[in-house]
């Protein structure tokens, strides 16, 4: 086994471990504050699934375009992606906890509320279900086609499989977004089945593109210095990507501002309670710190050449926008949950955790049973063997 094989074997073995125990808190947890518990299952679970989603997504990007700087992370993306089944497992306990989240599914509540009445065709538990199959389906099924013929292009050295690979992925986009849509209705904006806004659906995508560039920067950025990524990483490696995370996160900005000002220009009941459930001041501290540290800080940072050269620089950013991510998906779910009140519990940290756990033990093991470095593809070799400056 290769120096990184066994890197990464144990760091999936103590993620693994860090996750049952984690588990067996929250399941304790769970049994005393159950709204609390599937609150913080479903944000640790959505900040995982955006890794995963925003992985994919991003190889479907690279098969369309080709382009040389997505090729250092994409061994990872597609370990990500091929983790959508075991996402798919993990969705089980908010089925098992709707009634805890989600006001359509609960009888009384819907009985009360004509509104709900209305949606009733679409907002109800079969149907929602059902199309949380059709999601994971699709998503599940984009991967797999992406994967294996990238596996298969390993050890077969036929160049035309970039050809499929590109037609999946053209169509792949098409499908992945329809159905990102939807979940993000079906999955947070549903969590107040009153309210709606056109533009839940970007902001959702972004976010998954987002999580997952700065998570695989941070995987990148522990493993460079070791084969192949040592001599797979450049400066203008790193700067293509760090490009790519300072367009994401000016992207999240202007949206998160496009809604804002929508809603605030349009002044409707039914609109403006998102934003008045988030007016108390904790909410209000919470979404200065997403401002201050989403947007400003990794704004002004990126803005410099030199900082999306310099690894060190780079993953620091990226760290920081992880955990802005999750403060991201608390400022939307909590208040929801919870009625606009200011709620944080200790599950909120020991949830995501035993989920991400068992997710990167998962992601490790597939990432390391396929080589590091892609294989035989026609528009890779020779790419990274030229000389370039050294990563620093």
């Amino acid at each position: 086994m290769q120096e990184i094989e066994q890197k990464m074997a144990t760091v999936g073995g103590r993620s693994l471990a860090v996750g049952v125990v984690a588990t067996i808190a929250a399941v304790a947890g769970a049994m005393s504050q159950p709204q609390a518990f599937f609150q913080a299952y479903l944000m640790g679970y959505l900040f995982w699934l955006s890794i995963a989603l925003g992985s994919l997504v991003t190889l479907m990007i690279h098969h369309l375009t080709g382009g040389a700087w997505l090729f250092v992370i994409r061994r990872p993306m597609e370990a990500a992606a091929r983790t959508i089944p075991l996402l798919a497992v993990l969705f089980v306990p908010l089925l098992i906890g709707m009634q805890h989240l989600y006001p359509w599914s609960v009888p009384e509540i819907v009985a009360a509320d004509k509104y709900i009445q209305f949606k009733a065709p679409y907002l109800n538990q079969t149907f929602f279900i059902v199309r949380a199959v059709v999601f994971f389906a699709i998503w599940g099924g984009l991967a797999f086609l992406l994967t294996s013929k990238s596996y298969q292009q390993d050890e077969n050295r036929d160049a035309l499989l970039n050809f499929p690979m590109r037609k999946v992925s053209g169509f792949g986009i098409v499908l992945y977004a329809i159905a990102a849509t939807f979940a993000s209705f079906d999955w947070i904006m549903s969590l107040d089945p009153n309210w709606f806004s056109s533009i839940y659906g970007p902001m959702f995508m972004v976010g998954h593109g987002l999580t997952a560039l700065s998570f695989l920067l941070v995987v990148l950025v522990t493993f460079m210095g070791d084969a192949p990524y040592a001599g797979m990483i450049s400066q203008s490696r790193l700067h293509d990507l760090g490009k790519w995370l300072f367009a994401l996160v000016a992207l999240w900005a202007y949206l998160m501002l496009s809604q804002f000002l929508i809603i605030w220009s349009g002044n409707l009941p039914e609109h403006i309670i998102w934003y008045l459930r988030r007016s108390d001041a904790p909410w209000k501290i919470a979404a200065l710190i997403l401002t201050l540290f989403h947007f400003v800080v990794p704004f002004v940072i990126m803005l410099s050449r030199l900082a999306k050269q310099k690894a060190g620089i780079l993953v620091k950013v990226a760290v920081g926008l992880l955990l802005m991510r999750f403060v991201d998906l608390f400022w939307i779910i909590a208040p929801e949950v919870h009625q606009g009140v200011f709620v944080v519990s200790w599950l909120d940290v020991v949830t995501p955790i035993a989920i991400g756990g068992i997710w990167l033990y998962f992601f490790f093991a597939i990432l390391r049973a396929h080589p590091q470095r892609v294989l035989h593809d026609p528009r890779f070799e020779g790419v990274f063997d030229q000389k370039e400056e050294s990563h620093g």
